[in-house]
């Protein structure tokens, strides 16, 4: 039987950058990330380079002429909506890809690929001379710490220099600029947009890795992959430099080097959203069959499943309502939902700081009974006691639970299977049972049932 076409018309990006032989940056990750933003992703390749996780071994610049006929096919034939532009190595190329984004009336994101996370410098000095004319045609110009220097002659080294530095590329011509701080000194990371209407500054914690390979070329066609689709630049940014702190923190471990920025990061997370809500929903129907009523705590149980990226509530399923005792065992108040838990999820969430295999965990009852019944698990049980959380944590909403994650993991050698929390003045004392998988989760948890 012949069946009825059903064409998908997804708008269309164009990346003009290098090609990464290793896959992490360059073209390879620009077409990566704008399929994963729900982008078609066309190309234009400037240069071939030879290079791995370890560093760039050489490279070579395709003929103005051919880049030209590249670009030439692209226009012609597609609805371009916007362009990102990546390594461009030479003084002539950047001329030529100035004229030709300067016909074309779609945002245009310039990163100014002047020297790789590797430290290898990827353009000469004509370049980057040249990049004045570039800039003039930008939507945003996306720099780090390294070539908005280059560009400016500032260093930006805090808010105010980092400011001035974006100011200056205005002055160049720039709509606007991001100025990245992903190299500047500091418990966080602080991206600085200036722009002619205002500055917003962008924070989130620094990751502890060097596993940051592609991530200029995945913020920059991150971000047009968003305008082409008609975000404004304000929500573009915003939800990249989200959607970068997830992918840095998440990294692909390939290769012999520190590894790439995972450019598919929330794709791969969203789907697993239903199968980790199933897996919870099985969770909590073995726990209604075995009839876990010693372990309900007053409060109520819930069992808890994080997506394997998870990073807020809202990405990790429970049962909503939680789980009651009745008078013939317990049940569910309700269904299972993403979003459903807020203590025992936050408390996840923040073991998972620690430990970013853990996904699942369920809140279970404590007394010496139930403490004599943990020491039978294989594996440390750890505890805090809120009594001894100082004033400043208690005054932040949710707080207490990373305060405690932190205080528990650091008095231990391994993963913890187990976590007390002894509670205080008015509040109940609770056990937090964490593991990786489900299989796990059950199998300590009717341990320690069965121990009672």
């Amino acid at each position: 039987m012949t069946r009825i076409p059903a064409p998908v018309e997804p708008p269309v990006a164009l990346t003009i950058a290098g090609s990464d032989s290793g896959g992490g940056a360059g073209i390879q990750a620009d077409l990566k990330t704008m399929e994963a933003h729900g982008v078609f992703g066309t190309s234009v390749i400037t240069s071939v380079t030879a290079q791995n996780t370890q560093g760039v071994e050489g490279t070579f610049t395709l003929p103005v002429g051919a880049i030209e006929e590249q670009c030439s096919a692209v226009l012609s034939d597609f609805d371009v909506r916007a362009v990102k532009t990546g390594m461009l190595a030479e003084a002539p190329v950047v001329r030529s890809v100035a004229e030709r984004v300067a016909e074309i009336d779609v945002p245009v994101v310039i990163d100014p690929v002047m020297v790789a996370t590797s430290g290898d410098r990827l353009l000469d000095s004509d370049g980057e001379s040249a990049y004045e004319e570039l800039i003039q045609h930008a939507t945003l110009v996306t720099p780090n710490a390294d070539e908005v220097e280059v560009l400016t002659g500032v260093k930006p080294e805090d808010d105010e220099s980092a400011q001035s530095a974006g100011e200056e590329l205005l002055e160049m011509g720039a709509d606007a600029a991001l100025i990245k701080g992903g190299h500047v000194p500091g418990e966080q990371v602080r991206d600085v947009l200036v722009a002619e209407d205002g500055v917003e500054i962008f924070t989130h914690d620094r990751i502890e890795t060097d596993a940051t390979h592609g991530s200029g070329c995945t913020l920059a066609s991150a971000i047009a992959a968003r305008l082409a689709q008609g975000n404004t630049l304000r929500e573009s940014v915003a939800g990249v430099t989200k959607f970068m702190e997830r992918a840095v923190r998440y990294h692909l471990d390939v290769g012999e080097g520190p590894g790439s920025v995972h450019h598919l990061v929330e794709l791969r997370n969203d789907a697993e959203r239903d199968s980790t809500a199933e897996a919870v929903e099985r969770v909590v129907q073995s726990f209604v069959e075995r009839d876990v009523s010693d372990l309900v705590p007053e409060v109520g149980m819930n069992v808890v499943g994080a997506t394997p990226y998870a990073e807020k509530v809202g990405e990790t399923a429970a049962a909503e309502g939680r789980i009651t005792r009745t008078m013939s065992g317990v049940k569910p108040n309700r269904g299972v939902r993403f979003g459903a838990s807020s203590h025992v999820a936050r408390f996840l969430l923040s073991a998972r700081e620690f430990d970013p295999d853990l996904r699942f965990a369920v809140n279970c009852r404590f007394d010496a009974d139930v403490e004599a019944a943990l020491s039978t698990l294989t594996g440390e049980v750890a505890e805090f006691d809120r009594s001894a959380e100082p004033k400043d944590v208690k005054a932040q909403e949710g707080s207490t639970m990373q305060w405690g994650a932190r205080r528990a993991f650091e008095s231990v050698d391994e993963t913890p299977v187990a976590i007390i929390d002894r509670g205080e003045v008015g509040k109940e004392a609770i056990v937090k049972i964490l593991a990786k998988d489900t299989e796990e989760l059950q199998r300590r948890t009717f341990a320690v049932l069965s121990s009672l």
